[in-house]
């Protein structure tokens, strides 16, 4: 008979600790980026109302239509696992009475998210982003802040060669008009589109401009762009979004054709890729404004801007150009030989642990060698080798391991002579 193996869901992957080292170097860079602007971590629960998504993202967007893991509670609720942060944090905003508090309202997080979607390399059906979003301010200098962050934080990742493409999407006084045009105009060619971008014209004409499928990219390319369409109000805003870059030099590149893959964005929207020796194209992440979304959900008319990245595009790169190390910040690595040496050992590891002072340590392994090729390959300087003798006398050998140097301590005045050591 035949053993039952089971394996993670298609899609979802485990994080090793090889691996969590780098969720937890991009969570640190981000908690540092997020204290210097003056952004507040947010956690919002795993389970939303599926409603919320198809109100705010939009019914007829991919991520609602198709991506979408939703099921139904004993109480018959419809729940679904989230599957991007903006939304989630509008209605923590609204139900938590935010627009109290002195505005913007920034906050960010760094939390998993969940679309069925079709697996492939850095693109995971449970995976990982961090986002800002900023909340109660209009200006656009707040979009060129936000692209601003984003740019800073990939430099602290040591993440190289990318471009910002940005565009606007209007807002509702000149969008209409532009969806019109564009819809009359791929009317025209609606035998030349591809079998979902048929489907988009009717329902949500903006999505085949995301279209990623080759038969359509002749076809986008002549299509009317947004911004000749633009009213005065979400023309300056743009005007001067591309002027607040220009100003920090920061480069990007115009795209028209840029949507997003969300409805609720409005005016300024933006992504970031990465770029090869082939030129090839990584999406890293990207964001927009949001005005519309706070009082589409039930809340005031209060305008938004947010940014996020795929926290497993961002590994998938740094380990291509940048391996991080590996930290060890223990000073001290606890060697010991024999039962009566395991059992005094860990009574000097609540010691240290007291002190605050971190030991390293492999109780498990009983050969000396093997421990302090341990302490070697960890870079660890001193270490405490508790042998029988040592356990019965009531004493400790020390090793200073760049030198080669021993010394025999007393046990009751071990952490003293550690500080003294560490100290030097």
């Amino acid at each position: 008979m035949s053993r039952i193996k089971f394996q993670t869901p298609t899609g979802m992957h485990d994080i090793l600790p090889e691996e969590e080292k780098y969720y937890y170097f991009i969570a640190e860079k981000a908690k540092k980026i997020a204290d210097f602007y003056g952004f507040g971590k947010i956690e919002t629960p795993i389970l939303e109302e599926q409603s919320l998504f198809e109100k705010s993202v939009g019914k007829e967007t991919d991520i609602v239509g198709k991506e979408m893991y939703t099921l139904k509670t004993k109480g018959n609720d419809l729940l679904t696992l989230r599957p991007e942060g903006t939304a989630p944090v509008a209605r923590s905003y609204i139900e938590n009475g935010m627009y109290n508090l002195p505005q913007p309202v920034k906050l960010w997080y760094f939390a998993p998210f969940f679309r069925y979607e079709r697996p492939q390399a850095g693109r995971y059906r449970q995976f990982w982003q961090v986002g800002f979003e900023n909340i109660g301010e209009e200006g656009s200098i707040i979009d060129a802040q936000l692209i601003q962050i984003l740019s800073n934080f990939l430099e602290e990742l040591k993440i190289k060669n990318t471009i910002i493409e940005i565009n606007s999407l209007g807002d509702k006084e000149c969008r209409p008009t532009y969806k019109k045009k564009l819809s009359s105009y791929f009317k025209k060619r609606e035998n030349s589109l591809c079998t979902d971008c048929k489907k988009r014209r009717k329902t949500n004409i903006l999505r085949v401009l995301d279209c990623k499928q080759d038969k359509c990219q002749p076809i986008k390319t002549n299509a009317p762009q947004i911004l000749d369409f633009l009213c005065v109000k979400c023309k300056n805003h743009f005007r001067e979004v591309l002027e607040y870059l220009d100003e920090i030099e920061l480069p990007y590149s115009l795209n028209s054709s840029l949507v997003r893959g969300l409805d609720y964005y409005t005016r300024t929207v933006f992504e970031i890729f990465a770029t090869d020796k082939e030129s090839n194209k990584l999406a890293l992440g990207g964001g927009g404004r949001y005005d519309d979304l706070i009082n589409m959900l039930g809340g005031r008319e209060i305008p938004a801007c947010g940014v996020s990245l795929g926290v497993e595009r961002l590994i998938e790169l740094m380990k291509k150009q940048n391996e991080i190390e590996e930290k060890n910040d223990a000073p001290v690595f606890l060697a010991q030989t024999g039962n009566l040496s395991k059992r005094k050992s860990l009574k000097i590891i609540e010691e240290f642990r007291k002190k605050r002072i971190k030991v390293a340590e492999s109780l498990g392994r009983d050969s000396l060698r093997a421990q302090l090729n341990r302490a070697d390959k960890l870079n660890i300087r001193y270490v405490l080798i508790l042998g029988q003798k040592e356990a019965l006398d009531n004493k400790i050998i020390l090793r200073d391991m760049e030198t080669g140097k021993q010394e025999e301590l007393e046990l009751d005045s071990l952490i003293k002579e550690i500080k003294k050591r560490l100290k030097k």
